[in-house]
C-alpha cells in the first residue's frame, strides 16, 4: 500500500503503533477475545427487537444496533493502526470490553430505566479509547491530529448520549440520534473543529488484510445468532413437531445461504480493494460503513427466525411478515453493495432477489410464517447457487 512519507516516517516510531513490514497485519488474540461481548451484545439487540416489533421498536433497535457498531467500528480502527499486543492498549480493550458488556445487559431497558448505564458505559468507552490515545501519542506524531479530532467529536457526542440518558422517552429518542450522527457523519468530513482543521482520509493508512479480516470474523459473530436462534428453539421444544422441524430446516438452510453470499467474495479481492485505492482510509470507511447494514441485515434475519420457530403456523400478517422479508432483502443489498466496492461488478441475482423479497413482504401477508420462511429461504438459495465463487 502506497503511504505518505510522514505517516511512514511516523509508524514503528512509538511502541504503541503496529509496526508495518511487508507481511499482512494479523488479526491478534486480544482482538478475537474483545470480539466475545459482541456475541452477547448482538443478542440483546435482536432480543429486544423481538419483543418490540413496530416502527418505535425498530427504529430504538437501530439506534442501539448503531451504537454498537461504532464501538466495535472505531476499536477496529484503533488495533488497525496501534498494537493490541501493547500492555497498555491491551488494558484498553479489556476496559472497552466491560464497558460495552454492561452496555449489552442495559440494552433491553435502554429506553427504560437504564438509560443513563447504557449512555454513560457507552459515553466513556468511545471517549476513554480517544483519550488515551492523545494521551500516549506525541503531538507531533502523524496520527496524533487526527485522534484530537476523534476525540473531540466523541465528546460532543457523549453530552447528547448523557443528556438522552437523563431526558424522557421522546427526548431520549432524539438526543441519542443526534449523537449517532454526530458520530457517524463525523467522518465524511474529516472530524472538523475550529482550531483543530480536517482530517484527510488519505491519511488514514491501514491495513486492507487486518479490516477485512475483521469484518469477515463480525460476520461469523453475527450470523452466530441465527444459529443460536434456531438451536435454542428446538432446545426448548417440548416435542419436535414435523412444522418445528421445517422451520429449523428454513432457518439453518437460510444461515448457510447468508455464509455463502457472503464469502462468496474473496477476501484478497476485497483486500486489494483497498490496497489499490488511491484514498484507502476514505475505502475503508466505506467497508465499515457496508459492514453496519449488512449486519443489521444478519440481526433482523435472526429475529424473524425466532418469530418463524415460535409458531410456524401463525399467519404473516403485519410486522412479523414484514420483519421475515427485510432481514434477507437488506442483506441482500448490502452483500451487492459489498461486491460493489470490493470487484466493481454488479451482483444481479443478489438485487432480483431483493426485489422478489419485497414482493413477497406485501403479497405473502396471509401465508403461514412457516410457507413465507422457507419462500424467503429460497430465494436466498437459489441466488447463493447463482452466485460463484471468487477464487480464494
Amino acid at each position: 500500500m502506497n503511504q505518505p512519507r510522514s505517516i511512514q516516517q511516523g509508524r514503528g516510531q512509538h511502541p504503541l503503533v503496529r509496526s508495518r513490514g511487508d507481511a499482512p497485519a494479523r488479526v491478534m488474540n486480544e482482538e478475537l477475545f474483545f470480539d466475545l461481548v459482541y456475541v452477547f451484545l448482538v443478542t440483546q439487540i435482536s432480543h429486544g427487537l423481538l419483543h418490540h416489533l413496530g416502527w418505535l421498536g425498530a427504529f430504538q433497535t437501530l439506534i442501539l444496533w448503531f451504537a454498537a457498531w461504532l464501538g466495535w467500528q472505531y476499536t477496529g480502527w484503533v488495533t488497525n493502526w496501534f498494537d493490541p499486543t501493547h500492555p497498555a492498549l491491551r488494558g484498553v480493550l479489556f476496559a472497552t470490553m466491560a464497558l460495552a458488556l454492561l452496555c449489552g445487559a442495559a440494552a433491553p431497558d435502554a429506553f427504560g430505566p437504564r438509560g443513563l448505564v447504557f449512555a454513560v458505559c457507552f459515553a466513556a468507552m468511545q471517549v476513554g479509547r480517544s483519550a488515551f490515545i492523545v494521551w500516549r501519542l506525541p503531538a507531533t506524531h502523524p496520527l496524533a491530529p487526527n485522534y484530537r479530532r476523534i476525540l473531540g467529536w466523541g465528546m460532543i457526542a457523549a453530552c447528547f448520549w448523557v443528556g438522552g440518558g437523563l431526558a424522557g422517552a421522546d427526548g431520549r429518542l432524539v438526543l441519542w440520534s443526534i449523537a449517532v450522527l454526530c458520530e457517524y457523519i463525523s467522518p465524511m468530513f474529516g472530524f472538523w473543529l475550529p482550531g483543530l482543521g480536517r482530517s484527510q482520509t488519505s491519511d488514514w493508512t491501514i491495513s486492507g488484510s487486518h479490516l477485512v479480516e475483521r469484518c469477515q470474523l463480525f460476520v461469523i459473530v453475527a450470523l452466530g445468532e441465527t444459529i443460536m436462534a434456531s438451536g435454542l428453539s428446538m432446545a426448548e421444544a417440548e416435542h419436535w413437531t414435523v412444522a418445528e422441524l421445517a422451520g429449523f430446516g428454513a432457518s439453518f438452510a437460510c444461515t448457510l445461504a447468508m455464509w455463502w453470499l457472503y464469502f462468496g467474495t474473496s477476501s484478497e479481492e476485497a483486500e486489494h480493494a483497498i490496497a489499490r485505492s488511491a484514498d484507502p482510509g476514505r475505502m475503508g470507511a466505506y467497508f465499515h460503513y457496508l459492514h453496519a447494514a449488512l449486519i443489521a441485515g444478519i440481526i433482523v434475519v435472526a429475529v424473524g427466525m425466532d418469530l418463524l420457530l415460535e409458531n410456524p403456523w401463525e399467519s404473516a400478517e403485519g410486522a412479523r411478515g414484514l420483519v421475515m422479508m427485510l432481514g434477507p432483502m437488506l442483506y441482500l443489498l448490502a452483500t451487492a453493495l459489498y461486491r460493489w466496492v470490493a470487484t466493481r461488478r454488479v451482483a444481479r441475482a443478489q438485487v432480483v432477489g431483493a426485489v422478489v423479497l419485497a414482493g413477497l413482504a406485501v403479497v405473502g401477508q396471509s401465508l403461514p410464517m412457516l410457507a413465507l420462511g422457507w419462500l424467503g429461504t429460497t430465494i436466498l438459495l437459489v441466488v447463493s447457487w447463482r452466485r460463484k465463487p471468487c477464487p480464494a
